[in-house]
C-alpha cells in the first residue's frame, strides 16, 4: 500500500503516524509543498495523509501552494472517493477545499485540550467503541465553522464545535494533533509563539508545566493514534484490494 504525504512545514512531519506506517510496512512518499515540491500522479497513492502547518487556509497570497493543494484535496475526495486523513491545517483543508468554511478560532487552543465525542463518532469507523471525553494534543488559532456538503462533525471541545468530522464515507479530518512525539513537541517549544499561546489560553504556569503533563498523557495519545489511524490504513488497504480485483 502507499500513502502521499503532504506537508507544510519541518516540523509537522508523520512523526508516531509515520512510525505507525513504518511497523505496518507501508510505504508512503512526503511531498514538501512549502519546498515548491510538486504533487505526483495521484492515482499512484492508496491514501492521502495531510499534515499541519503554521500558515492558514485563506493565506493563497503568501503561500500560493495552497491553490493546488485544495485543487488535489478535493480531486481525491470527490472525484477518486479515496481515503483521507487531516490533521490541524490538514482537517481545516479539507473543509475548505470541499465548500466548507474556516476561519480565525472564537479562542486558539494550544497544549492538551479535552474532547468530547459527538453521538455520531459511536458508529464511525474510526472513533466508534472510544470512550469519551478524550485528552488531544492542540496548536490552532483557526477552526472549521461551516461543515462542507456531505460532512458530519463527530467530536467538539469547550472552544471548537468541529473537532473531529467525516466527509462521505472515507475521509476524515482532526482538529487535534494524534501524531505527537515527545520529540516533535520538543521541536513545537522551539517555534516562535508556542509558549506564548501556552499561557494565552492556559495561564501563567502553563509553559513551564507542558512538558510534564505532555509526556504523562504521551502513552494515551499513541494508543488513540494506534487505533483511529491504524483503522484508518486498515480502509485504506481494503480499498485498494477492491480496486485490484476490478478487471480492466
Amino acid at each position: 500500500m502507499n500513502v502521499l504525504v503532504f506537508q507544510h512545514m519541518a516540523t509537522e512531519h508523520p512523526a508516531w503516524l509515520g512510525e505507525i506506517m513504518t511497523r505496518r510496512r507501508v510505504a508512503w512518499m512526503t511531498v514538501r509543498l512549502d519546498a515548491g515540491e510538486a504533487i505526483p500522479d495521484l492515482d499512484r497513492f492508496d491514501a492521502l495523509l495531510v499534515m499541519g502547518g503554521a500558515m492558514n487556509v485563506w493565506e493563497e497570497a503568501a503561500y500560493p501552494w495552497l491553490v493546488g493543494e485544495r485543487a488535489a484535496i478535493r480531486h481525491w475526495v470527490r472525484d477518486m472517493a479515496r481515503p483521507y486523513f487531516g490533521v490541524c491545517l490538514g482537517h481545516q483543508l479539507l473543509a475548505a477545499a470541499l465548500g466548507g468554511e474556516v476561519g480565525p478560532a472564537t479562542r486558539p487552543e494550544t497544549g492538551i485540550v479535552t474532547i468530547e465525542l459527538l453521538p455520531t463518532a459511536g458508529t464511525d469507523p474510526l472513533l466508534g467503541g472510544l470512550s469519551s471525553p478524550r485528552a488531544t494534543m492542540h496548536w490552532h488559532g483557526a477552526e472549521v465553522t461551516r461543515l462542507p456538503e456531505g460532512a458530519v462533525a463527530l467530536a467538539r471541545s469547550a472552544d471548537c464545535q468541529v473537532q473531529a468530522m467525516r466527509v462521505d464515507a472515507q475521509a476524515w479530518g482532526f482538529q487535534f494533533h494524534p501524531e505527537v512525539t515527545g520529540e516533535t513537541l520538543a521541536q513545537w517549544r522551539t517555534q516562535p509563539g508556542f509558549a506564548e499561546a501556552l499561557v494565552a489560553g492556559n495561564g501563567s504556569g502553563a509553559a513551564a508545566a507542558f512538558a510534564a503533563e505532555a509526556a504523562a498523557s504521551m502513552p494515551g495519545f499513541h494508543r488513540d493514534a494506534e487505533r483511529v489511524f491504524g483503522g484508518f490504513l486498515d480502509l485504506a488497504a481494503e480499498g485498494r484490494g477492491r480496486r485490484e480485483k476490478v478487471p480492466d
